[in-house]
């Protein structure tokens, strides 16, 4: 199961890495990133259908937002989950990511545990 992680701050990627390595390493999740919202578009758009089944993206990225990102990706692949996140939580960042369609909202410092459980009920599914 492939997970695609969206943010422009690049260390975000050792964290995840780091946060999931027993994940990674069993084989049940597999981690690819993208810095930018059209990195991210490009990304999904190399397969037909695309081989990702959740996408975390960061709100506060410059050029294309995460919340525009999130529109995109479900206007072109509605079938997959994504989730948010903000330093901010702020009420009209989380309504306006649920109301287009966000699985979930999450605040930094990210509470990996919650996400853990996220992911993991959907690598469930997937079998």
């Amino acid at each position: 199961m492939n997970i695609l992680i969206v943010d422009d701050e690049t260390d975000v990627e050792i964290l995840f890495r780091q946060k999931f390595r027993k994940e990674i390493k069993s084989g049940s999740i597999s981690l690819s990133f993208a810095f930018s919202g059209q990195e991210a578009l490009d990304f999904l758009s190399k397969e037909n259908p695309p081989q990702v089944v959740y996408v975390f993206s960061d709100i506060n990225m410059p050029g294309m937002t995460g919340l525009e990102l999130l529109k995109k990706i479900k206007e072109k692949f509605p079938q997959i989950n994504v989730s948010m996140i903000s330093a901010y939580g702020d009420s009209e960042n989380y309504e306006k990511a649920i109301d287009s369609g966000a699985k979930e909202f999450f605040t930094k410092p990210i509470d990996f545990e919650f996400l853990k459980k996220e992911i993991l009920a959907l690598v469930d599914n997937k079998k």
